[in-house]
Protein backbone atom coordinates (compact mmCIF):
# COMPACT_ATOMS: atom_id res chain seq x y z
CA UNK A 1 0.00 0.00 0.00
CA UNK A 2 1.03 3.28 -0.51
CA UNK A 3 0.80 6.58 -3.05
CA UNK A 4 2.75 6.54 -6.87
CA UNK A 5 5.84 8.16 -6.89
CA UNK A 6 5.73 11.79 -7.95
CA UNK A 7 2.83 14.67 -8.77
CA UNK A 8 1.51 13.25 -12.19
CA UNK A 9 -2.00 13.60 -13.27
CA UNK A 10 -3.60 10.04 -13.45
CA UNK A 11 -6.77 8.69 -15.01
CA UNK A 12 -8.76 6.80 -12.41
CA UNK A 13 -11.91 4.97 -13.19
CA UNK A 14 -14.07 5.26 -10.32
CA UNK A 15 -17.36 3.73 -8.95
CA UNK A 16 -18.53 6.48 -6.12
CA UNK A 17 -20.03 5.09 -2.95
CA UNK A 18 -19.41 7.57 -0.54
CA UNK A 19 -20.46 11.08 -0.55
CA UNK A 20 -19.97 13.11 2.84
CA UNK A 21 -21.43 16.14 4.23
CA UNK A 22 -20.21 19.52 3.30
CA UNK A 23 -18.15 20.92 5.87
CA UNK A 24 -16.85 24.79 5.70
CA UNK A 25 -13.53 25.40 3.80
CA UNK A 26 -11.61 29.31 3.67
CA UNK A 27 -10.72 28.70 -0.01
CA UNK A 28 -13.80 26.29 -1.35
CA UNK A 29 -16.86 27.36 0.50
CA UNK A 30 -17.75 24.05 1.21
CA UNK A 31 -16.08 20.81 0.54
CA UNK A 32 -17.27 17.45 0.22
CA UNK A 33 -15.07 14.28 0.39
CA UNK A 34 -16.10 11.61 -2.28
CA UNK A 35 -14.63 7.90 -2.12
CA UNK A 36 -15.34 5.41 -4.42
CA UNK A 37 -13.45 2.14 -5.68
CA UNK A 38 -11.30 2.09 -7.98
CA UNK A 39 -11.99 -0.49 -11.10
CA UNK A 40 -9.22 0.30 -13.35
CA UNK A 41 -6.17 -2.19 -12.90
CA UNK A 42 -3.21 -0.14 -12.41
CA UNK A 43 -4.16 -0.23 -8.41
CA UNK A 44 -7.91 -1.71 -7.54
CA UNK A 45 -8.97 -0.50 -4.04
CA UNK A 46 -10.20 2.64 -1.98
CA UNK A 47 -9.77 5.90 -2.52
CA UNK A 48 -10.68 9.07 -1.27
CA UNK A 49 -10.90 12.68 -3.79
CA UNK A 50 -10.60 15.99 -2.21
CA UNK A 51 -11.36 18.59 -1.79
CA UNK A 52 -13.96 18.73 -4.07
CA UNK A 53 -17.20 21.72 -3.81
CA UNK A 54 -19.88 20.47 -5.02
CA UNK A 55 -22.42 23.52 -5.38
CA UNK A 56 -19.53 24.76 -7.75
CA UNK A 57 -20.17 21.62 -10.03
CA UNK A 58 -21.19 22.22 -13.28
CA UNK A 59 -24.74 20.34 -14.35
CA UNK A 60 -22.77 17.75 -16.48
CA UNK A 61 -20.01 16.85 -13.85
CA UNK A 62 -22.40 16.54 -10.44
CA UNK A 63 -22.46 13.08 -9.88
CA UNK A 64 -24.54 10.53 -7.60
CA UNK A 65 -23.46 7.56 -5.42
CA UNK A 66 -22.84 4.44 -7.47
CA UNK A 67 -22.06 6.15 -10.73
CA UNK A 68 -19.18 4.87 -12.41
CA UNK A 69 -16.82 7.87 -13.35
CA UNK A 70 -13.16 8.96 -14.96
CA UNK A 71 -11.06 11.35 -13.79
CA UNK A 72 -7.94 12.96 -13.75
CA UNK A 73 -6.40 13.16 -10.45
CA UNK A 74 -3.27 13.69 -8.73
CA UNK A 75 -1.53 11.25 -4.82
CA UNK A 76 -2.56 14.41 -2.55
CA UNK A 77 1.18 15.53 -1.13
CA UNK A 78 -0.60 17.11 1.84
CA UNK A 79 -2.89 14.41 3.28
CA UNK A 80 -0.42 11.30 4.45
CA UNK A 81 -3.67 8.67 4.01
CA UNK A 82 -2.47 6.75 1.08
CA UNK A 83 -5.79 7.04 -0.36
CA UNK A 84 -6.22 10.53 -0.70
CA UNK A 85 -5.99 12.04 -3.91
CA UNK A 86 -6.62 15.67 -5.57
CA UNK A 87 -8.70 15.31 -8.44
CA UNK A 88 -9.45 17.82 -11.62
CA UNK A 89 -12.82 17.83 -11.73
CA UNK A 90 -12.97 19.77 -15.06
CA UNK A 91 -11.82 16.66 -16.09
CA UNK A 92 -14.99 14.20 -14.85
CA UNK A 93 -16.86 11.76 -16.90
CA UNK A 94 -19.49 9.95 -16.00
CA UNK A 95 -19.71 6.15 -17.78
CA UNK A 96 -23.13 4.86 -16.09
CA UNK A 97 -24.88 4.47 -13.07
CA UNK A 98 -25.42 0.96 -11.00
CA UNK A 99 -28.53 0.34 -10.44
CA UNK A 100 -29.30 -1.33 -6.86
CA UNK A 101 -28.39 -4.00 -6.04
CA UNK A 102 -26.85 -6.73 -8.55
CA UNK A 103 -24.57 -4.51 -10.50
CA UNK A 104 -22.77 -3.43 -7.53
CA UNK A 105 -22.20 -5.93 -5.43
CA UNK A 106 -19.51 -7.98 -7.21
CA UNK A 107 -17.43 -4.58 -7.00
CA UNK A 108 -18.15 -3.80 -3.69
CA UNK A 109 -18.05 -7.05 -1.79
CA UNK A 110 -14.85 -8.00 -2.05
CA UNK A 111 -13.91 -5.43 0.35
CA UNK A 112 -16.23 -5.48 3.13
CA UNK A 113 -14.61 -6.65 6.27
CA UNK A 114 -15.77 -7.59 9.53
CA UNK A 115 -13.67 -6.14 11.91
CA UNK A 116 -13.71 -2.49 13.11
CA UNK A 117 -11.27 -3.11 15.87
CA UNK A 118 -8.74 -4.39 13.23
CA UNK A 119 -8.71 -1.41 11.27
CA UNK A 120 -8.41 0.76 14.59
CA UNK A 121 -5.56 -1.67 16.16
CA UNK A 122 -3.68 -0.99 12.94
CA UNK A 123 -4.06 2.77 12.87
CA UNK A 124 -2.95 2.92 16.38
CA UNK A 125 0.33 0.89 15.32
CA UNK A 126 1.24 1.99 12.01
CA UNK A 127 -0.02 4.93 11.08
CA UNK A 128 -0.96 5.66 8.45
CA UNK A 129 -2.68 2.70 7.71
CA UNK A 130 -5.65 1.96 5.98
CA UNK A 131 -8.35 4.70 6.43
CA UNK A 132 -11.43 4.04 4.31
CA UNK A 133 -13.04 0.46 4.59
CA UNK A 134 -16.67 -1.34 4.26
CA UNK A 135 -17.41 -2.99 7.72
CA UNK A 136 -20.23 -5.04 8.27
CA UNK A 137 -21.09 -5.28 11.64
CA UNK A 138 -22.32 -7.96 13.94
CA UNK A 139 -24.75 -6.41 15.45
CA UNK A 140 -26.22 -2.90 15.60
CA UNK A 141 -27.58 -1.92 18.92
CA UNK A 142 -28.83 1.51 17.90
CA UNK A 143 -28.49 5.32 16.54
CA UNK A 144 -28.31 7.89 18.49
CA UNK A 145 -29.38 11.41 17.37
CA UNK A 146 -28.84 15.28 19.24
CA UNK A 147 -29.02 18.49 18.57
CA UNK A 148 -26.14 20.19 16.54
CA UNK A 149 -24.13 22.51 18.54
CA UNK A 150 -23.29 24.76 15.14
CA UNK A 151 -19.54 25.70 13.42
CA UNK A 152 -17.22 26.10 15.77
CA UNK A 153 -15.69 29.22 15.93
CA UNK A 154 -12.88 28.57 13.66
CA UNK A 155 -15.69 27.25 10.83
CA UNK A 156 -17.46 30.49 11.27
CA UNK A 157 -14.38 32.38 10.27
CA UNK A 158 -13.72 30.07 7.03
CA UNK A 159 -17.14 30.91 5.88
CA UNK A 160 -16.89 34.54 6.35
CA UNK A 161 -13.52 34.64 4.55
CA UNK A 162 -15.23 32.59 1.55
CA UNK A 163 -18.64 34.90 1.65
CA UNK A 164 -16.59 38.13 1.78
CA UNK A 165 -14.33 36.76 -1.10
CA UNK A 166 -17.38 36.44 -3.20
CA UNK A 167 -19.13 39.87 -2.12
CA UNK A 168 -15.88 41.32 -3.81
CA UNK A 169 -16.57 39.64 -6.92
CA UNK A 170 -20.14 40.38 -7.24
CA UNK A 171 -21.07 36.85 -6.58
CA UNK A 172 -24.05 35.65 -4.56
CA UNK A 173 -23.86 32.96 -2.73
CA UNK A 174 -25.73 31.74 0.79
CA UNK A 175 -23.47 30.81 3.62
CA UNK A 176 -23.40 27.09 4.37
CA UNK A 177 -25.80 26.02 7.64
CA UNK A 178 -25.01 23.42 9.51
CA UNK A 179 -27.58 20.48 10.18
CA UNK A 180 -30.16 20.74 12.84
CA UNK A 181 -28.98 17.28 14.37
CA UNK A 182 -26.25 15.09 14.65
CA UNK A 183 -25.91 11.37 14.54
CA UNK A 184 -23.97 7.95 15.68
CA UNK A 185 -24.63 4.59 14.47
CA UNK A 186 -23.64 2.19 17.88
CA UNK A 187 -22.75 -1.33 16.79
CA UNK A 188 -20.55 -3.81 17.53
CA UNK A 189 -18.31 -5.50 14.66
CA UNK A 190 -17.16 -9.13 14.33
CA UNK A 191 -14.42 -9.03 16.42
CA UNK A 192 -14.71 -11.13 19.38
CA UNK A 193 -13.10 -8.98 21.65
CA UNK A 194 -15.09 -5.90 20.13
CA UNK A 195 -16.47 -4.04 22.98
CA UNK A 196 -18.55 -1.23 19.96
CA UNK A 197 -18.02 1.38 18.11
CA UNK A 198 -19.88 4.96 18.68
CA UNK A 199 -19.18 6.30 15.48
CA UNK A 200 -20.41 9.35 13.84
CA UNK A 201 -22.54 10.11 10.79
CA UNK A 202 -21.32 11.80 7.95
CA UNK A 203 -23.14 10.56 5.10
CA UNK A 204 -24.56 13.56 2.50
CA UNK A 205 -27.99 11.91 2.66
CA UNK A 206 -28.03 12.00 6.44
CA UNK A 207 -27.90 16.22 5.87
CA UNK A 208 -30.07 16.14 3.12
CA UNK A 209 -32.63 13.99 4.02
CA UNK A 210 -32.95 16.94 7.59
CA UNK A 211 -33.07 19.71 4.80
CA UNK A 212 -35.80 18.06 3.37
CA UNK A 213 -38.16 17.94 6.18
CA UNK A 214 -36.85 21.24 7.41
CA UNK A 215 -40.51 22.40 8.90
CA UNK A 216 -40.90 19.70 10.90
CA UNK A 217 -40.58 19.51 15.13
CA UNK A 218 -37.18 18.32 16.47
CA UNK A 219 -39.33 14.96 18.04
CA UNK A 220 -40.88 14.31 14.27
CA UNK A 221 -37.47 15.12 12.31
CA UNK A 222 -35.62 12.61 14.61
CA UNK A 223 -38.40 9.91 14.14
CA UNK A 224 -38.23 10.27 10.43
CA UNK A 225 -34.13 10.11 10.63
CA UNK A 226 -34.52 7.10 13.02
CA UNK A 227 -37.13 5.52 10.39
CA UNK A 228 -34.83 5.87 7.25
CA UNK A 229 -31.56 5.22 8.76
CA UNK A 230 -32.16 2.79 11.52
CA UNK A 231 -35.34 0.89 10.47
CA UNK A 232 -34.88 1.12 6.73
CA UNK A 233 -31.25 1.39 5.71
CA UNK A 234 -30.81 -1.51 9.14
CA UNK A 235 -33.57 -3.73 8.20
CA UNK A 236 -33.10 -7.10 9.54
CA UNK A 237 -33.36 -7.73 6.02
CA UNK A 238 -30.69 -6.15 4.89
CA UNK A 239 -27.12 -7.34 4.67
CA UNK A 240 -25.72 -3.92 6.12
CA UNK A 241 -22.07 -3.06 5.38
CA UNK A 242 -20.87 0.72 7.05
CA UNK A 243 -18.28 2.79 4.82
CA UNK A 244 -16.15 4.28 7.09
CA UNK A 245 -13.25 6.52 7.05
CA UNK A 246 -11.02 8.60 9.37
CA UNK A 247 -9.75 11.93 9.66
CA UNK A 248 -6.08 13.16 8.23
CA UNK A 249 -5.17 15.01 11.41
CA UNK A 250 -6.66 12.11 14.06
CA UNK A 251 -6.96 9.06 12.34
CA UNK A 252 -7.82 7.08 15.15
CA UNK A 253 -11.00 8.87 15.01
CA UNK A 254 -13.36 6.74 12.27
CA UNK A 255 -17.15 7.89 10.85
CA UNK A 256 -19.85 6.31 8.87
CA UNK A 257 -19.73 8.13 5.79
CA UNK A 258 -21.97 6.39 4.23
CA UNK A 259 -24.76 2.70 4.62
CA UNK A 260 -24.21 -0.11 1.67
CA UNK A 261 -27.58 -2.17 2.33
CA UNK A 262 -28.25 -5.04 -0.29
CA UNK A 263 -31.21 -7.65 0.72
CA UNK A 264 -29.83 -10.59 2.04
Amino acid sequence: MGKPVGDQWRTLRLLITVKAAPNPSATYGETVCVAGLRLDLEQPGWVRLYPINFRDLESDRSFSKYDVVTVRAKPARNDPRFESWRPDMASLRIERHLRPWKPRQPHIEPYVDGSMCDLLDAIRKDPPAKSLAAIRPAHIEDIDIEHHPGWTADDQVKIRQYVSQLDLLGAERNALEAPRLRGWYRYRCLSNSCRGHRQGILDWEFVALQRRLGKLDDASLIEALRAKFLGELCAPNRDVAFYVGNQAKRQHVFSVLGVYYPPH
